[in-house]
This record gives C-alpha cells, structure tokens and sequence, in this order.
C-alpha cells in the first residue's frame, strides 16, 4: 500500500512521527501503530496530499472503513490519529483549517475489567501472599502486590523496577514509564519495607532488578508473574479469572476515584500523557455521582 503514496503525504507523515518520538517520547510501538493508520488513510486519499484532505474526505474514509467491517474501537483508534496529525499540520501551518475538528466520537464500551473490592484487595494481599510453599514466593508476591495497589503501575513499570528504587529514602517511587517518561509516584511504607524485605532476601543474587527472573541478570518474566498472581488469587478464594495486574491498577484508580480523588492527579499518579485517557475510568463513578446528587442536592427526591 505505501507504494500509492504520495511523496507530499509520505514527507508530511514522517514529520508528524518524527515529532511524535522527539517531543513526546512515544514508544516505536506506538509510532508504527500511527504510521500505518495514516498511511492508510494517505493511500485511500490518493492522489491528493493529506494536507488537502477535507471534512467530506475524513467523513467518507471512516463510513467506508466501517462498511468493510472495521470494529468500532479501531474506528476511533484511526480518528484519534487523524485528529493528532492534522492538529500537527495545523500547528505547522501547512495547513489552516482541520478538518476532523467537527467529527462526532465514536461509542464503544472501553473494555475495562471489573475491579476488586477494598475488601477483595486487602484480601489478596494479606491472605493471598502467605504460606506459598517457597518462602520466597511470599517476600516476592508481597512486595509486587502492595506495589502494584498502592501506586497503580503498570506491569512493565512494576518489572522494570532496579532493586535501588526502593532503597532511596522518601515516601516517592522514580518510575519510567512507557516512552521512557519518568514520573515520581507515592507508595506506602508497607509497600517500602515489603520491597526492601525482598531485596535483603535476595541479595545473595546480586540482581540490579528488583524482582529477578531465573536468570538473576534478568527480571522476572510477565509470565512467571502470572503463575505468582494465580496463586495468590487461590489462597486469597478469589477467582484467578478476575485478578490480573491490570485489574489491580483498575480497583487503584476505582478506589481512588469513589474516595474523592481527583482526575488530574489521578492522571498523573497513572502515567497518561491525555487526560482523556484517564476519563474513562470517571464511568465506574456514575452510582457514586447519583448518590451525591440524591443526598446533597436540594431539590432531590428523599
């Protein structure tokens, strides 16, 4: 397909990613992944430039896209990268009008898991984390739980982490997350004294990582971290099925919503570079909003 393309769209494409790695760091994942839907919509606009692409065009790509059978998620997924590349030509001044600016959003439920209860968390990490045949399967889950719900990070994030993180005095963990973009996040002293249990535990290792893998050179695998959460999720009588790592930084921006917390903080805390992104979790909010409504509005029904 990128044959078709147009050498004025093919330039103005490579500079919006060029930007997209300098100015904010985004991951080459992400990167190919904007790449091919501009291109796509570059070959299908063929022979004209993207920067003469008009409302008309970006209405008929997407009704045609969907007629084809493309899901709703990819279709706000390539409408996402439309808006961000004309916003860039816009900024450029290759262009002066952007034509996505009037498209309606696409519906689509976001897919998030149900979280765990309070209770529910505070189970898997107090039942679910002792007596594993190994004691060091304890140290370890320990220390990845309470990470993982009191900081809200990402797996990768949790992996990733060197053995010296923790060790820094303060009540701030420095974390890289995707992009290679640092954020400082709070955790807990239980979180603290967990993870440093489990570095003096290991340090027979000589690992820089604060959960080695077999190979102590190596940090632990995201599989042979589910085989730990597993476990833990049985001894905690919690269905396997709903736990996972991402379940727990679902139930840490939940609980942290429904306690007052605010979303920009919560943004920041979660790592996402959009504040859109982090709206999607304001749904699990909507029987907790209607509650307030009910009890503090003055013309509510009692």
């Amino acid at each position: 397909m990128k044959k078709d393309l147009p050498p004025s769209s093919e330039a103005l494409i490579e500079a919006f990613l060029e930007m997209f790695a300098s100015e904010r760091g985004a991951a080459l994942k992400t990167r190919l992944a904007y790449k091919a839907d501009l291109e796509n919509f570059a070959c299908w606009l063929a022979p004209r430039s993207v920067s003469d692409g008009r409302r008309k065009d970006i209405r008929d790509y997407l009704t045609q896209q969907g007629s084809e059978g493309l899901t709703v998620r990819s279709l706000a997924r390539r409408l996402s990268s439309l808006r961000q590349f004309y916003r860039f030509l816009l900024q450029e001044e290759v262009i002066k009008d952007d034509p996505t600016s009037d498209h309606p959003g696409f519906r689509y439920k976001s897919g998030l898991p149900h979280p765990l209860t309070e209770e529910e968390v505070k189970r898997l990490i107090e039942v679910g984390t002792c007596h594993h045949d190994d004691p060091r399967r304890d140290k370890v889950s320990k220390a990845a739980l309470e990470l993982l719900y009191t900081t809200g990070l990402r797996i990768s994030e949790l992996l990733g982490l060197s053995a010296k993180a923790v060790q820094r005095d303060g009540p701030m963990l420095l974390v890289r997350g995707k992009g290679g973009r640092e954020r400082l996040v709070p955790f807990s002293e239980a979180a603290r004294d967990a993870a440093i249990e489990l570095v003096n535990y290991d340090a027979v290792l000589d690992s820089p990582w604060l959960f080695p893998g077999r190979d102590p050179r190596r940090p632990l695998t995201r599989q042979g971290f589910d085989r730990i959460l597993y476990a833990c999720a049985l001894k905690a009588d919690i269905d396997p099925k709903r736990v996972s790592p991402h379940v727990l930084r679902h139930s840490f921006a939940t609980h942290l919503l429904n306690r007052g917390a605010d979303l920009r903080a919560l943004q920041v805390l979660l790592g996402h570079v959009d504040i859109a992104t982090t709206q999607i979790y304001t749904q699990v909010m909507s029987e907790r909003l209607k509650e307030i409504v009910n009890n503090y509005h003055p013309l509510a029904v009692s």
